[in-house]
Parts: C-alpha cells; structure tokens; sequence
C-alpha cells in the first residue's frame, strides 16, 4: 500500500476551478508555466464565456453542496445548448422514470450527427480483427479515443457527479492549451449521475435495493442496461467510475489482488503505468493523501472497472475520496483525478489506439488457439493459490433440447449477443472428442443440431470466458465480492467447453429479443414480509424480490413490516415471502402477538416461504424441524451443485440438479421435507464454481426443505434463491414455491424445539468482516485486530481459526472505518491469510 501521510491544503491551481470564495490568495498559486509545457494542471484556464458558471445556473458553485440529480441534468443540458462542442442526451431512465441524461464532448466536427457516426464506426472497425492491416494503423494514427467520465453511481457518494460537470463545463468552454489537448485528441462521454434515485434517497442502492456496481455483468437493473447499451454504441478505451469511502484519503489504481486471468496485459499497463502514475505524481506534488494496491480488487465481472476492462479492452478504474473530507475538497480531487487521466489520455492517443486494436487481435488469436490466459498477482508478497487449470479452450456450448430451459437459454444467449459475442446454433450433430460438462470430467459426446455454439475466436474471447467459465479461478485468498459468476450455472442450463479443433456446420443466431415478463396461473394474494427497515441485508434482498414480483412475474403483492403482522394484517395474504434479514431484531419486533399470528395464519393453511434471516426466524418460530447451525467454512459466495428431489413441486422446470450459490450461509439440516439436497463431499455429484475452502461442511445437507405446518407449508432456503436476480436457476424454486401447488400430504413434524433453539443460538450478525489464518498465525491476527478496535467471535476447526468481526451498522467495506486496512495491516504483520472477506 502506497501512502502519503500529509494534510490536504485548499491552496490549490487555478486549473482546478475552484470556487472564488474557496480558493487560496494568489500569492500561494503556483506561477502558471510557459505555455509551450502546457501542464494539464498548471496551465491557467481561458474561458470563451459561451458557457454560463455554474453558478449563474444554479445560484451556486461546483462543490459547494452536492447538486441534485435534477440540478445536474439542469447543467448538463445548459453547457450543451450553450457549447458548439457539447451534445446532450438521455440513454434510459431510472426504476422511478428519472432520466439518466449524459453528454458528449469534442471539437465541433465531431459532435454533430455525421462526426459522431464516424467515431463510432472507426471504433468498432478497429475492434475488429477483420478489418485489413493498413487501415487499422490509418485509424491509430487518426482516429480519437473515447473516453468516459461516470459518477454516482452509489446514491450516497455524490462528488464524483459535482466534479464531471466541472470537467464537462471546461471541455465545453475552456481555450487554453490543457483543454485543447484533451479535445484535439479525444472524444469525452460525461455521465454524471449513474444513479439518480440513490442519489435523491440519499441510498448507496437504487429504488430497488440493487447495488449497481455488482450488477454490470447481469443488467437486471435499467439503468445498468441502459448504460452498457450505450457503452457498446461509444465503446470506451478509457472508463472512469468515480466514487466516495470511507476516511479523508483517495484511491485510485494500481489495483489489489486479485485480478481476473482474462484481463489484458495492455489494459493493465495502462491503468498503472499510464494514469496511476500519472496520478501519483500530482497527488506527489500537491502533498495529497493518497493510496493504491490495497482493498479494491480487479476481479468480480459486476464492477464499473472490470466490466469495461474485460468486454471492452479499456482502462476500466475506479476512483474512490474519503467522504469525511468536506466536501469542496471532495469535489476538487474528484475534479483533479478526471482532468488528469484524460490529460495522460491525449497525450497516448496513438498508442492507446495501437494496444486498443491488438487486444482485440490478440484475443482473437488465443480463442483460435485456446488459450486461456494464466492467473497472475500484481502486487509483491502474494501468491497465487490456484492457477487456471492448463487446459485448451477453443468453443462452448449451451444445450438447448429441455424444453424448461429454453427460456433461460435464450437468455444467456442475448445477453452475450447484446456485448458483441456471435453466437450460432449447429445444423448437424457433431461429434465433440473432450466435451467438458459444467461440473463433469471431459469425455466422447455427440451434441444435437440446435446447440447453441461459441467460438473463442472472437475478440470477446476475454468477456466469452468471462460469462461462460465453469469457474472464476480465484488466484489470492481475498474477497471483495463473489467469486463465482458463470451464467450457466446461474441459471442451471446445460452446456460445456471443448478445447479440440472443430469446425462445426452452424449459421449465426439471430438476435434474441427480451424475454416477454409475467407469470403462468392464477396468482395468490402474496406478502412481503421485511424483517428490518434499517438493516442492509434486509434492505437488498426485500428490493431483489421486488424486482422479481414487479418486472419479471408481474405478481402484485403487499409490502408487510413485523408491526403489521402483530396488527393482524395476515389476513387475506395466501403465500407469505421473508426474505433475508435480522432475524432475531424481527422476532422481537413481533412481539408475543406478532409471533402468535404468524404460527396461527401458518398452521391455518398458509404458505411460508422464507431464506436466510426468514428461513432462520420460522425456525425460531418452530415452522419447521430443520435445524440451522453456524457455518464451519469459508465460501465468499459460490455456487455448489445440488440435488433436487423430482418427486416435488418444487422441481417443475428445474431439473435433476441446480447450482445453489451460498455466502457465509448457516447450514441446514432435516430428516424430512429436503427439496434440495447438496451431494456427499467426494462423490460423483459433488461439483464448485467459485473459492470455497471447508465447503465439504455442506455434503449431505440440505439447500431447500418444505415441510408441513398444520394446514398450511413452510418452504425454507437456507441461502439466498434471488441473489441480486441473477441466480436466475434457484429463482425457478421460488418461483415454483409461490404459484406451484402443495405436495402430497406428509407426516407433521413433531421435534420443533431442537430447531427453535438452534436458530436462536445463530448470532445477529450484519455483514461481518471475516478473516480465516492458520492456528499459528492467530495470536499475531489477533493484535491486529485489537489495533483497530475490532469485536469479533472466535471460532477454531482443526488447524483453522476463524475470526468473524462485527460491523453493527452493516456498512460496506468502503465505507467502514478498518476493513480496507485490514488487507494491508495482515500482510504488513507477516500472516499469509487462508481467507479475507470483506462485508459487500
């Protein structure tokens, strides 16, 4: 980790913009250079005057106070009708209709209708590996890079908005020579407000609890959609998602460990020999806080940096200020970060353009060869755990003849399509000599025409292994988020890879169009039950679900809060859904009245249906004999195969397996009622995506048990069946849970208590950090913990210990005041961790 110990000062350029009433006396000011030098920072500004100060528009300067999303597109939209170089637009809107308005910017021949056409087609035919030698490098030695600005994307971070207007108002306006350069050289996108409704809730989610810098891969959320729709029309080589955390400091890259194998090398020298440096030496040189190498990974494919990094071959980078700096410093380091990295952008522009075209070229040539590229660390001191297994790769193929799983089929298909992939379908059957199922050893199979088959040779090869891995290959013991992703088996459709050289007889698939949303049946009158309206957890897994009953089931429902049960507000609800949540805070909430309800409307014939905190609470509840018991092992959100009993209904559509993906998720144990049930550790059917280290805990448990209560049915996942709705695979089980029928009538189950008490004993943890050493290491993890004033349980299995941290108020790692040190404290003690999990 890379640390400038130093304290801010407001005495900054005058190319900063900063406010009259902010700015140091002019005796502190930096003599402006020569103008030959032409130093994107020191170089006084000159304005046309075309474009009105932001104060004349809103009553108030950039950096002030955070401007509003609708102040924001007041501004944008005013430098576009006031600025020849400046075209606005709105690429879609929020989940509660508020426009998501960008802007583009460049000299006026390229921003009128017929310059931007020929941006965009010079793009993309430098992105193809077709278009003929001599051309390409004629396009980079004149064509212009596009270079995004984004901001805001948590609702609660607002300063990176504040500061691309500032870039956007200086591109627009300014004359000098630091600004022509950027505009002789580039074509700017500026989206300032990623997330308009968190930003007006003042919430890192949007309106639906989705955090959408986890959802880029899957675009459940319109305003992702929206964006990487557009992304694909202006295809970056340059992405900046700016950002606030925790503390006073700034982040930007070089990243930490680990970062996915299929990221280009070329990208990577960018990001940290191009603009990190470049950062680091104006940050250097103002005396600025700053670090890098340290919390924030390049690996998780949902990030506003991998995302573009992988798919698009661009600096994908994340910039992160400490929200407890006042704001005009906030905005002004924003401001500082953005205006540099496009500065270093232009000043590259030629070999930007070159790198741009051989990754695509080169990634190509690896699909045709394949290749896939090994796992490597960036940063001294670590090492790689797990390599990626040294096997060709040349095509994948998606199994297209069960009838149930068409639908989720085409839809992985489209959504590779709609990032460039060719995807087409065999025309004859064909012969595949080391077909490698998901989950399965390589063997001899004959795969039927209508397969859907993808090459590698593409130059989405990167994205292609990306999306359709059997596993991640976590290199590093470090977990920012998830690491297991593949939409295969997220979505429980057969397919496999084959490394042989084929040349299959196939014709291209048209494009797919979105699945048309609404449910089959009758629909019961439904409740959703959240346990918590302040707990993280609750808030995102109650928001999943609603999206899943609004736009993708069309299924109306009542939105209940435990008050609301104890005041009998049950009746006329058939099926009730708890998600995940606080449990043992939600069984206080009830009261005796509240808990008395819910026994009573359950055993009276109603349909419960809960995971996670819900799951927990109906056993509190004694809805069930399943018994819950803290987990043993290390899974940071990973998908296990399991098995699924066809005899239920349950399984309409599923299938004789599905992939269940758990996090740190209690483990659930029942003699009878089990739907899903995890294989022996060891067997055939045992089968992991993702990093899991003690996984074999779950062998033989069960995932799904639906169990009779009375009249009525309880119908428990132990982990989270609509994980940020993606795990499209488990989702049919809740799907099924809420309109199926009920099953054969079983036996009652008698011995509640054991599973009363068992969930009762289950800590109330939210969003805990957790960090796994070796028994010898855990006197030295514990001073470290102890340095930064951490509470943590401990937990010792055979030579492992566990330490589980507490995080009361259920905050992000960015924004809790010691996990994003923690990393960086472990190693600095001489620990070598068999886990870190950061809180998402």
């Amino acid at each position: 980790m890379r640390v400038r110990k130093t304290t801010w000062s407001v005495a900054l350029a005058a190319s900063l913009a900063v406010p009259a009433a902010l700015a140091a006396p002019a005796a502190a000011r930096p003599a402006a250079p020569p103008a030959a030098t032409c130093d994107p920072t020191r170089t006084e500004p000159e304005y046309r005057g075309d474009v009105p100060a932001p104060a004349d528009v809103l009553g108030f300067d950039l950096g002030e106070r955070p401007v509003s999303a609708a102040e924001s597109d007041r501004y944008l939209e005013t430098v576009a009708a006031r600025s020849d170089r400046v075209v606005s637009g709105t690429l879609g809107k929020s989940a509660q209709g508020r426009p998501l308005k960008y802007a583009v910017v460049g000299e006026p021949r390229l921003v009128t209708k017929a310059g931007l056409a020929k941006v965009r087609r010079d793009a993309h035919r430098l992105r193809d590996p077709r278009t003929p030698g001599r051309l390409a490098e004629r396009l980079a030695r004149t064509g212009v890079p596009i270079l995004w600005v984004s901001g805001n994307v948590h609702g609660d971070e607002p300063s990176g908005t504040d500061a691309a207007l500032r870039v956007l108002r200086d591109l627009g306006d300014r004359t000098d020579c630091a600004a022509e350069r950027i505009l002789g050289n580039a074509l700017v996108v500026v989206l300032p407000t990623q997330n308009p409704d968190g930003r007006e809730l003042g919430t890192r989610e949007n309106a639906y609890g989705f955090d959408m810098n986890r959802d880029w891969f899957a675009r459940t959320q319109p305003e992702t959609d929206a964006k990487l729709a557009m992304l694909n029309q202006y295809p970056p080589v340059l992405y900046i998602d700016a950002h606030e955390m925790g503390g006073t400091s700034y982040f930007f890259p070089p990243n930490a460990d680990p970062v996915y194998h299929e990221t280009p090398e070329q990208a990577i020298g960018w990001i940290n020999g191009i603009y990190g440096t470049s950062m680091a030496a104006e940050f250097d040189r103002r005396g600025i806080d700053f670090f890098n190498r340290n919390v924030y990974d390049l690996f998780y494919q949902g990030y506003g940096d991998t995302v573009p990094t992988s798919a698009f071959h661009a600096a994908g980078m994340t910039f992160e200020k400490g929200g407890e700096s006042p704001y005009p410093e906030r905005v002004t380091e924003q401001y500082l970060t953005q205006w540099v990295t496009l500065s270093a952008a232009a000043r590259n522009r030629q070999r930007l353009l070159t790198e741009w075209r051989a990754m695509a070229v080169e990634a190509r040539d690896q699909g045709e060869a394949g290749e896939l590229e090994p796992n490597q660390v960036y940063n001294p001191g670590n090492e790689i755990v797990r390599q990626v297994p040294d096997r060709p790769v040349r095509h994948y193929f998606l199994r297209d003849d069960d009838r149930a799983k068409r639908d989720e089929a085409r839809t992985i298909v489209r959504r590779l399509q709609r990032m460039g992939v060719e995807v087409k379908r065999l025309v004859r059957p064909l012969t595949v000599p080391d077909y490698k199922e998901y989950g399965s050893p390589a063997g001899k199979t004959t795969l039927p025409p209508g397969t859907y088959w993808i090459s590698m040779a593409q130059p989405e090869k990167h994205w292609i292994q990306a999306m359709l891995n059997e596993d991640s290959y976590t290199p590093f013991p470090y977990f920012y988020d998830v690491t297991a992703w593949s939409l295969p088996l997220l979505a429980n459709v057969s397919g496999g890879s084959s490394g042989a050289e084929l040349r299959p007889r196939a014709r291209p698939v048209r494009p797919v169009p979105a699945e048309r949303p609404g449910h089959q049946g009758r629909a019961p009158e439904i409740g959703v039950l959240q346990l918590s309206k302040t707990s993280s957890s609750a808030r995102q897994s109650t928001g999943w679900l609603r999206h899943r009953l609004d736009r993708d089931w069309r299924l109306p429902f009542t939105s209940l809060h435990p008050s609301d049960v104890a005041a009998g507000k049950l009746d006329g609800v058939d099926v009730l859904l708890v998600p995940d949540g606080p449990a043992g805070a939600a069984h206080d909430a009830l009261g005796e009245a509240g808990r008395t309800a819910l026994r009573e409307w359950t055993r009276g014939g109603g349909r419960y249906v809960g995971w996670q905190g819900g799951t927990e609470l109906a056993a509190r509840l004694g809805l069930t004999t399943a018994t819950l018991t803290e987990p043993a092992s290390d899974i940071p959100g990973t998908l296990f195969r399991a098995t699924v009993d066809q005899g239920s209904p349950l399984a309409k559509g599923v299938g004789g397996d599905v992939w269940n993906f758990t996090s740190y998720d209690a483990v659930m144990r029942a003699s009878s009622g089990v739907v899903v049930r995890y294989p022996e550790s060891g067997s055939p059917g045992w089968s992991v995506s993702g990093y899991e280290r003690g996984g074999e805990e779950l062998g033989g448990t069960a995932a799904v048990v639906d169990q009779p209560v009375g009249a009525g049915r309880s119908v428990l996942f132990a982990a989270e069946p609509n994980f940020r709705a993606y795990t499209d695979g488990t989702a049919e089980l809740l799907y099924n849970a809420v309109l199926g029928p009920d099953p054969r009538r079983a036996a009652q189950p008698r011995a509640t208590a054991e599973a009363s008490r068992s969930a009762a004993a289950l800590p109330d943890r939210e969003s805990p950090i957790r960090v796994s050493v070796r028994a010898g290491d855990a006197g030295a993890a514990a001073s470290v913990l102890r340095s930064v004033g951490a509470t943590w349980d401990e937990r010792r299995d055979g030579g492992v210990v566990r330490f589980v941290i507490e995080n009361p108020r259920g905050l992000p790692a960015d924004r809790h005041p010691f996990a994003r040190r923690l990393p960086g404290l472990i190693g600095e003690a001489g620990i070598e961790p068999l886990a870190v999990t950061l809180p998402k």
